[in-house]
Order: C-alpha cells, then sequence, then structure tokens
C-alpha cells in the first residue's frame, strides 16, 4: 500500500510538471504573437530579447539539478524541495528553454558562430535529455521484466570471473563429451562481459535456442554427468542475465557521457553569447 502511494504521488508530480511546462509554453507563445502583432519581435527587439534573457533563467535552474544532486542532505535541510520536483524542473524546462531560444531568435537561422553553436547544442542536448528520460524509465522495466538477478555494475567483471572460474571447473570434472561441448557451446560466451544488442529486443538473448543442443546432449549422459550438464547450463544463463545487466547498464552510462558534455559547453556558450550581447 506504501509502495502504491508512493507511486501515485510521484505520478501525480509528473502531471503536474507536464500542466505547468504546456501553460508556459502557452503564454510564451501567446506572447509572441500579441505582443508580436503589436510591436517588434525581430531579434535584436525588447520581446526577444525578453525572450532569451528567460531562456538563460530556465537554463540555470535546469543546470541547477547537478548541484542538487550533489547536494541532497543539505538541500533536504534547507527545504529546497524533494529530488522529483528538481527531475521535472530539469526535464520540463529543458523543453521550454528550447521553445524560449527559437522564440528569442524568432525562428530564424543565428547570424553568427557563437549563436550557431548555442542553438545546435540547445537542440542537442535537450532531445539527448529527453532521450536519457525515456531510457531511464524504459531499461529498468525491461531488465526487472525479464532478469532474475539484480548485478551491481562495478561488480560484473567480478561475477563474470566467478561464473567462468565455477564452469571450468565443473566442465573440467566431466566427461569427454561435456568437456567438448563445454569447449565448443560456452566457453568463448563465459569468459569475458559481452555487450549484445539483442538485448534490446529479447532479454534473455537468445539463450534458450542456444541451449538446445543441452537438450540433445543430456539424454546421452549418465545421471552424474547430466547433474554437471545442469550445473553448466545454470552458469551459463547466469552469464546471460550478467551481460544483460553490462549491456542495458552501460548504455545508461553511455548516455551521461553524451548529455552531461554537451550541457557544460552549452553552458559556456551561453556566457559567451550573454557576454557579447552585454558588451555590446
Amino acid at each position: 500500500m506504501a509502495l502504491a502511494s508512493i507511486r501515485l504521488r510521484s505520478s501525480s508530480r509528473a502531471g503536474k510538471g507536464k500542466w505547468i511546462f504546456a501553460a508556459l509554453v502557452a503564454l510564451a507563445l501567446a506572447a509572441y504573437l500579441v505582443v508580436g502583432e503589436l510591436w517588434e519581435s525581430a531579434p535584436g527587439s525588447d520581446l526577444s530579447l525578453t525572450f532569451g534573457w528567460a531562456a538563460a533563467a530556465v537554463l540555470v535552474a535546469v543546470a541547477a539539478l547537478s548541484a542538487r544532486k550533489r547536494t541532497m542532505k543539505l538541500a533536504s535541510r534547507l527545504g529546497l524541495g524533494r529530488s522529483q520536483a528538481w527531475l521535472s524542473v530539469h526535464i520540463y524546462g529543458g523543453g521550454l528553454f528550447v521553445v524560449l531560444v527559437l522564440l528569442h531568435s524568432d525562428f530564424g537561422l543565428p547570424d553568427g558562430w557563437v549563436t550557431g553553436w548555442l542553438l545546435g547544442l540547445s537542440l542537442w542536448t535537450v532531445a539527448g535529455g529527453f532521450l536519457g528520460r525515456m531510457l531511464q524509465r524504459w531499461i529498468p522495466r525491461l531488465m526487472t521484466s525479464g532478469l532474475a538477478t539484480e548485478v551491481i555494475y562495478e561488480r560484473i567483471p567480478e561475477l563474470v570471473e566467478e561464473v567462468r572460474s565455477r564452469a571450468a571447473t565443473v566442465a573440467g570434472s566431466g566427461s569427454v563429451e561435456i568437456q567438448d561441448f563445454y569447449a565448443r557451446s560456452m566457453a568463448k560466451d563465459i569468459e569475458a562481459p559481452r555487450r549484445r544488442w539483442i538485448f534490446f529486443f529479447d532479454i534473455t538473448g537468445g539463450v534458450r535456442e542456444r541451449l538446445r543442443a543441452v537438450r540433445y546432449l543430456r539424454g546421452k549422459l549418465s545421471e552424474t554427468e547430466a547433474g554437471k550438464l545442469d550445473e553448466l547450463e545454470s552458469l551459463y544463463r547466469t552469464k546471460f542475465e550478467i551481460d544483460a545487466h553490462y549491456t542495458l547498464q552501460q548504455t545508461l552510462r553511455g548516455w551521461l557521457w553524451l548529455h552531461v558534455p554537451t550541457s557544460i559547453l552549452l553552458l559556456v556558450f551561453l556566457g559567451l553569447h550573454l557576454w557579447g550581447v552585454l558588451r555590446y
């Protein structure tokens, strides 16, 4: 019941964030259409500058999520809001930022290299942010829907080595048929962590199809040897689950390496743009 309550409150906050985002976008577009119709809305006008300063303020608020993450205890003590609320600011604020940038430029192409980079980085960073949010929602669900084990990413090499060592020991103590089967069909897949794109479409990695030959071999073995083959099969399945975690968790971490540097670069170019505006 408590978990359901938490999910309900989280969903409520997400819905509220969407409505606030939609209202702010509608307000900005109304100002652009109404005020722009009565006065000038071209780049450099008062209305355009207003949109520009608003975009800069929104970007600073969006970037504040990183600081909020690194000072969670202090932020909680000061009553600066829940992390979920800050995440909503980060996500919907990014979308609002792009809208304000487009209004600031009057939907025109930049005429300078700084503004060109600023627009390009804005679109790239925000699009990447929404992609990352989709991955953060989809990948955990994908893993919990079909994986029986929970794996800490940093421990994956250690876990794979444990599986490889145990599998080699079991296979080495088995019959010639088991040793040959292990060397031919399992050893290469077990020896190291492997990324497999198939996990995005089939969370099992097609392991059932790969183990089809196990059923045939089991019928030719004694009860003792069949037990060893069963253990090898279990280890092989465990290794594929570890590979699934390796592939999917690495995707989430890799996305951060794409998103964070461009976000920092975006702030740098925003600073250059503001410096140029204030100077001239």
